[in-house]
């Protein structure tokens, strides 16, 4: 059984959350700033059981992607403004101190409701 680092729940999608294609999703918790919101999908602050490292996976409703670099922020962020970019190109060279970067798979269909997780 594997360790859960951090759950959460997707409670709203802004209307433009596909603005950056598969290649990007934005999380943010009810204080997202306006100029933000629309992008992102909304969920409740959470404060992860640990750290998030290289090497765990992300969930999205049980399909599975491999986490394979963290950004600097990206663990504060998440913890205090329940904010977390995440990357479905494989790409490290992307990687922004407040996202990680997963393996290149297609982000899968996010709704109301999707549990986030993420698994040691």
């Amino acid at each position: 059984m594997r360790k859960e680092v951090y759950r959460t729940t997707v409670k709203h999608i802004g209307p433009e959350v596909e603005a950056f294609g598969g290649e990007m999703m934005i999380l943010f918790g009810d204080n997202a700033p306006d100029a933000l919101r629309e992008y992102c999908y909304t969920i409740d602050i959470n404060k992860p059981e640990g750290d998030i490292l290289p090497g765990q996976t992300l969930s999205l409703d049980g399909e599975a992607y491999a986490i394979q670099s963290v950004g600097e922020a990206a663990q504060k962020n998440l913890t205090q403004l329940g904010h977390l970019t995440v990357v479905f190109t494989g790409n490290e060279k992307a990687l922004l101190p407040g996202a990680i970067v997963v393996e290149n798979k297609p982000k899968q269909s996010i709704k109301v409701g999707t549990v986030i997780q993420i698994l040691a």
